[in-house]
């Protein structure tokens, strides 16, 4: 059962791997008249995807499991630890391949997940047919399968959680937007800022919009330019959009801005 398991979970990461590839893939196409953005949340698309095989997977998995720990089955422990130690050396080294790019990426950190996953998962299928070879206890093999659906279901829920953030237009998880909105407070000349906001686009960029409170007046190119470079520099903000405004905030901003300020 672990091993069925494991090959199940393996089966459906061929899909997660290719629908990881086809969300970088279609992130990296052009802007358009329509599509201002490109088609860059697509990778979102595919890392929500991906979460949603993983759960699905792990309730599949947990219910067999339960079936199976109260009518336990005889394995072959030979054949479920060749099969299964081979499965450590293939997704410990694609894991290995994806660990560099997935700290930023959610697209990539998904196909990162399964892949490290699998190759814990193929180590403890190892352990439970050794254990059961060792000591006859069938119910190790389910208990085991039981175990592995629990750890899929957590990788499930914090892929899932991320994606959804992202794809709500979260601030994202790496940038803290107190600490912009005081990075912005310090720039020269400004006294006041409000309508921050702060989005991902796609999966790994950023973009910021704020209105600056300049009572000097318009700052000129060169303060934009350093702002927006300080923004990216610090806080790996790729698009900013900054409005100066030299007015009274309470005039600038009459509507219900008070979530804002």
């Amino acid at each position: 059962m672990a091993l069925l398991s494991d090959a199940g979970h393996n089966l459906g990461d061929v899909l997660a791997l290719a629908l990881a590839w086809g969300g970088a893939w279609a992130a990296r196409q052009p802007t358009s008249p329509r599509f201002t953005w490109g088609w860059r949340r697509a990778g979102l698309l595919a890392a929500l995807i991906n979460a949603a095989l993983l759960l699905a997977a792990a309730g599949a998995i947990a219910f067999e499991s339960v079936a199976r720990l109260a009518a336990p089955v005889a394995i072959d422990s030979t054949l479920v630890t060749v099969v299964a130690s081979t499965g450590i050396l293939i997704n410990g080294l694609t894991a290995w391949l994806f660990m560099r790019g997935q700290r930023d990426e959610i697209n990539l950190r998904g196909a990162f997940l399964h892949m490290l996953g699998d190759a814990a998962i193929s180590a403890a299928v190892v352990i439970g047919a050794l254990g059961v070879a060792a000591t006859g206890w069938l119910r190790i093999d389910p208990a085991l399968s039981l175990a592995v659906s629990l750890f899929i279901g957590w990788s499930a829920y914090s892929l899932l959680r991320d994606a959804l953030s992202a794809a709500l237009d979260g601030v994202p998880a790496r940038i803290d937007p107190g600490a912009v909105r005081q990075h912005l407070l310090a720039m020269p000349g400004v006294t006041g800022l409000h309508d921050l906001h702060i989005w991902p686009v796609g999966t790994s960029g950023a973009s910021l919009s704020a209105h600056l409170m300049i009572p000097q007046g318009h700052p000129g190119d060169a303060f934009l330019v350093s702002a927006n470079a300080s923004l990216k520099r610090c806080f790996g903000i790729e698009h900013t959009t900054l409005q100066i405004e030299t007015g009274d905030t309470a005039e600038v901003c009459r509507q219900d801005c008070s979530g804002d300020h």
